[in-house]
């Protein structure tokens, strides 16, 4: 610790800036944290001085083939025929072909069927008995508070009239969820017993996380044809690569000493992965579970477009006629659902590891509270939430809005309306973003990707990025990428800044995170949707409303990771660096920050990723480009525009990865130094 600590320029002198006496040992860590620094900085000039030879040398030989700044129609490739084509094929055969008829055909069956099982058993127990039995389930797994919460969660959903469709949302996400963690489960177990299908899987399940809902929604309805089939298959999809990952990280990550005694005492490999790795991976595998079912919450408005019903569809029709109100009232259970069963499922994964005795008999309170308030509710024939029960919303949030409409949108004093700024963002930010993206030529963005992604990783890392902008140039759609680009980065920025300011002000406060932690909640499992018509009323219609939608919805997760990561710095090396006289200022920028690095960087990745999920949600409010050309796909049925627009989307989340994050390399380097 103390190498470490000993590196910062604060550590080295006392408050009134005089040389703190040091010994042989720091003179000469210092000396070697020197070298590595030198030989670093050499490193990186040494790239800069061959990036501006090579520029020198290609630069004017393209631009004598490509004067034009556009993509070069000879470098383009039309895949819409072939598309078009596959589309005619489906439609004609669907209903004929044996593909369907026999296969596809059973699977659609089988997922009506179990949907409609879990609805009407949801509905025999009634209100009482669902209600009973997430209240017993949460006491057995963490406690009466968190029973206490899940029972009021409940209660709210019918409180708000959304009872049925909470009902119905819980029947869909049921089976989608199970369907999910079979399958990633399955692919989590394939990677991590085999390197090599570990390497073949990671960029299945990396286009399969990026790949924005939208466009492959077309995909399965084409194939599936509108209703709950294709919106389970869709939720599966997106929800599935979770469960995968991180199984596949758990199975790997098993203890090497364990493994090594198992396999000496002759134990065969399914021994050893049912007595050993399987019971290891505990934690991993539930916190899988964890994230598959709020991913698939998260699609519940999106899986709607295609006939999920449920909550989602409520939200959906309610934003159609731009009903705020009633969009809250249901999208209210949705974040009660997601924050339920997030606390459930976390609070189960911290009782692996704990000693506590497992008392079975609490399993059986769980059956017979819930067979008794089943049997309560059938008898007194209340199985409905009654309807006297009921609160209306959607009034005084709609006044509320026509409110925040009226008195915020133009014409405050001094500050000026949400219009206004709207207005200068787009004016000051993203027109001259755009602006500048487009005026270069191709090559040279090539060029740039390249040199910003060699001097943070390796060339493997800079071909990678420049394979991933050219593919969007070969597909035809350079143009409008770029003005999606323009929007990524402006909103990503604004991200940053307020996701870093927040997450180090929460780190340094406990009451504030207490605080906050409840609003990132909301925040996180709200379905866009929701706050988009509150956006476009404050903002209008436009690039900077969609850019708006994207700050809220990635900014919780840039916040969380901040804070954490600021939190888990080693007390020894803040308590060594006070000890050294540092002010708060000193410890934050050169030991805080420092060693938060990793999830410093993590959260950048997040900010890009989440950003970038909500560019199909700003094609609806007017931000155009790419996001636009997926929803007008999915509209018209036009399935090249909407997978070409979606692959293009892929493209540029992969090339900002590799620009944003370093090599594993680099970062071991960075670390040593």
């Amino acid at each position: 610790m103390s190498a470490a600590v000993t590196t910062n320029p604060a550590e080295n002198q006392n408050p009134q800036g005089t040389q703190t006496p040091q010994g042989p040992q720091h003179t000469q860590r210092t000396r070697g944290t020197q070298s590595l620094r030198s030989l670093r900085s050499n490193h990186i000039l040494g790239k800069l001085l061959l990036l501006a030879a090579l520029t020198a040398v290609i630069a004017p030989i393209v631009n004598a083939r490509w004067s034009s700044g556009t993509w070069p129609d000879a470098l383009t490739v039309d895949i819409s025929e072939p598309l078009g084509k596959a589309s005619d094929w489906i439609i004609d055969n669907r209903d004929s072909h044996p593909l369907f008829l026999y296969f596809l055909g059973h699977i659609s069956n089988a997922i009506v069927l179990s949907v409609r099982a879990v609805y009407l058993v949801l509905l025999a127990a009634g209100w009482a008995g669902v209600t009973a039995a997430a209240g017993l389930i949460a006491w057995r797994v963490a406690g009466v508070r968190l029973a206490a919460t899940s029972v009021l969660a409940l209660m709210a959903c019918g409180v708000l009239g959304m009872w049925v469709p909470t009902v119905q949302t819980l029947a869909l996400m049921a089976v989608a969820v199970f369907v999910s963690v079979a399958l990633g489960a399955l692919l989590g177990l394939a990677a991590g017993l085999s390197d090599r299908m570990n390497r073949a899987l990671r960029p299945v399940l990396d286009t399969m996380q990026v790949f924005p809902a939208y466009a492959y929604l077309l995909p399965v309805v084409l194939v599936f044809g509108i209703g709950v089939p294709a919106a389970v298959l869709a939720t599966v999809v997106y929800a599935a690569p979770p469960m995968a990952r991180l199984t596949a990280l758990g199975l790997r990550s098993a203890d090497s000493g364990v493994m090594e005694a198992v396999a000496s005492l002759g134990a065969t490999g399914r021994q050893r992965l049912l007595t050993a790795r399987l019971p290891l991976a505990r934690k991993e595998l539930l916190l899988g579970v964890n994230q598959t079912i709020m991913m698939a919450l998260s699609m519940a408005v999106i899986a709607s477009v295609i006939g999920a019903g449920g909550l989602g569809d409520r939200v959906y029709q309610a934003l159609a006629s731009v009903d705020v109100g009633a969009a809250l009232a249901a999208g209210i259970p949705i974040v009660l659902l997601a924050v339920v069963l997030d606390r459930v499922t976390g609070a189960a994964g911290e009782r692996l590891g704990s000693h506590e005795s497992p008392a079975p008999w609490k399993w059986g309170v769980v059956a017979v509270g819930t067979l008794v308030a089943a049997l309560a509710t059938r008898f007194t024939d209340h199985l409905d939430w009654p309807g006297s029960w009921a609160v209306t919303i959607a009034t005084p949030v709609n006044d509320t809005v026509d409110w925040m409409t009226d008195h915020l949108y133009t014409g405050v004093p001094y500050v000026g309306g949400t219009a206004d700024w709207a207005g200068h963002f787009t004016t000051w930010i993203l027109d001259p973003l755009r602006s500048g993206l487009t005026w270069l030529p191709w090559w040279s963005v090539l060029l740039i990707v390249a040199a910003l992604a060699w001097l943070i990783g390796t060339w493997r890392t800079a071909l990678t990025a420049v394979l991933a902008m050219a593919a969007i140039g070969v597909l035809g759609v350079w143009k409008p990428s770029l003005d999606t680009l323009s929007q990524v980065l402006a909103a990503v920025a604004v991200t940053l800044v307020l996701g870093f300011a927040i997450g180090i002000a929460a780190a340094r406060s406990e009451r504030l995170e207490r605080v906050l932690r409840p609003i990132l909640d909301v925040f996180q499992t709200m379905p866009q949707f929701v706050y988009l018509i509150p956006v476009v009323a404050l903002f209008g219609v436009g690039r900077a409303p969609a850019a708006a939608a994207a700050i809220v919805y990635a900014l919780p997760a840039v916040v969380r990771i901040t804070s954490q990561g600021l939190r888990q710095v080693d007390p020894a090396a803040m308590e060594a660096s006070r000890s050294m006289g540092a002010t708060t200022g000193q410890q934050l920028r050169q030991v805080q920050l420092p060693l938060a690095r990793p999830a410093l960087l993590l959260a950048v990745n997040q900010g890009v990723v989440l950003v970038l999920a909500v560019v199909i949600i700003g094609g609806l409010v007017g931000g155009g480009a790419l996001g636009y050309d997926v929803v007008f796909g999915l509209a018209q049925g036009d399935l090249a525009t909407g997978l070409v627009a979606g692959a293009a989307i892929v493209c540029l989340g992969l090339m900002l990865d590799r620009v944003t994050q370093p090599t594993e390399r680099r970062t071991r380097q960075g670390k040593g130094a």
